[in-house]
């Protein structure tokens, strides 16, 4: 048998979730985002398919979503009941025979799988999670991770697709390099810059010639990225957490000194509350702003002592903004506590984080 890798994304997840206990809104339009209240501050976190058909799509502000399809239904976020609903369809793909299962995030997970025909493993799969969630899924087949996450998308809604070192270059070569799971829009534009705009062009690439441009360790991991390489074997390996953060938009913006001190140490609380129930002092603190109209600013600075004492957090964070010299009024304020690492260090597979390594 040959070792396989399939990419299992659930399909509109949080929609998905809300129609099981909202059927009667299937096939209009649904948009999941903050308080549900598209005249607020918020993004969009998922949009259904027929939302999407209007242009919606995760991350879009939801006063724009509104403007796109006003007849659209917005939803408030739910975490306890999507956190649920993920716990099941995680132990549905762990109670798979032989199956390793790496977790990404609330909708989606690797799995390994020594089979003969993916296919096959792929369709019980999904028959699997909708049987015991209500809800479907879309399974990529890879070789390597890289090809698996990649393949996802020509599956979906509801389907599968394969991709492998065969069929890589034939069906990704000509989408744009940003299409690679990897390759973000910034990294991308850099790219043009060089002529390189294609998967195909990022796989024909030269790793030495792009070490000037990303870094002795960036510059050949993309050209990698582009050949659909990379790691093979999924890893189950519990996740461990470097930091706990939270952010908040006001629906005001924020002017007033007292007020701006007051929503930090709130935010210092929230992350000392994450950092003692994880049992690891904060040795970093991170903060990010973003000014009127939408200027994001992150600023981090490295604690004399690890510490758990929200004032010393709140006050770090204080003065990291002082020390911007803005005076706009603010529309979001973040912080992040970067812990001390456990006892051991970090597992290595597993060290950039929830989404892992590709």
């Amino acid at each position: 048998m040959t070792a396989w890798v399939l990419h299992v994304d659930m399909d509109q997840f949080l929609a998905a979730v809300e129609l099981l206990r909202r059927p009667e809104l299937r096939g209009r339009p649904i948009v999941v985002g903050g308080r549900g209240d598209p005249s607020e501050r918020a993004v969009v976190s998922t949009a259904s398919y027929e939302a999407r058909a209007y242009g919606i799509h995760s991350g879009m502000p939801l006063k724009r979503a509104v403007r796109k399809c006003p007849e659209a239904v917005f939803l408030p976020l739910d975490q306890p009941v999507y956190e649920a609903a993920s716990a099941r369809v995680m132990a549905t793909l762990r109670a798979v025979p032989g199956a390793t299962v790496e977790v990404l995030g609330w909708d989606e997970a690797f799995v390994g799988i020594d089979t003969d025909d993916p296919e096959a493993a792929a369709r019980e799969i999904r028959a699997a999670v909708l049987a015991a969630t209500g809800l479907h899924c879309s399974v990529g087949i890879g070789d390597t991770l890289v090809r698996a996450k990649n393949a996802t998308g020509f599956g979906k809604p509801q389907g599968q697709f394969r991709l492998t070192a065969e069929n890589w270059l034939e069906v990704m070569g000509e989408r744009p390099a940003v299409a690679l799971w990897g390759v973000g829009p910034r990294s991308a534009a850099r790219l043009a810059d060089l002529g390189i705009a294609t998967v195909a062009d990022l796989a024909a690439a030269d790793p030495s010639a792009l070490v000037a441009a990303f870094g002795p360790n960036t510059g050949p991991y993309l050209v990698s990225l582009g050949r659909g390489l990379g790691r093979s074997t999924v890893d189950d390996t519990p996740w461990i957490a470097r930091a706990h953060g939270h952010e908040t938009t006001y629906q005001d913006d924020l002017t007033d000194p007292v007020e701006i001190t007051a929503a930090l140490r709130a935010l210092a609380e929230a992350v000392v509350a994450d950092l003692t129930a994880e049992g690891r002092a904060c040795a970093r603190v991170h903060l990010k702003v973003r000014f009127k109209p939408f200027f994001t600013f992150t600023r981090v600075r490295k604690l004399a002592e690890p510490t758990f004492d929200v004032d010393t957090i709140a006050a770090t964070a204080a003065e990291l903004l002082r020390r911007l010299e803005d005076d706009r009024p603010i529309r979001l304020l973040g912080i992040r506590g970067e812990m001390v690492p456990p006892p051991g260090g970090y597992d290595a597979p597993r060290t950039h984080g929830r989404r892992g390594n590709p």
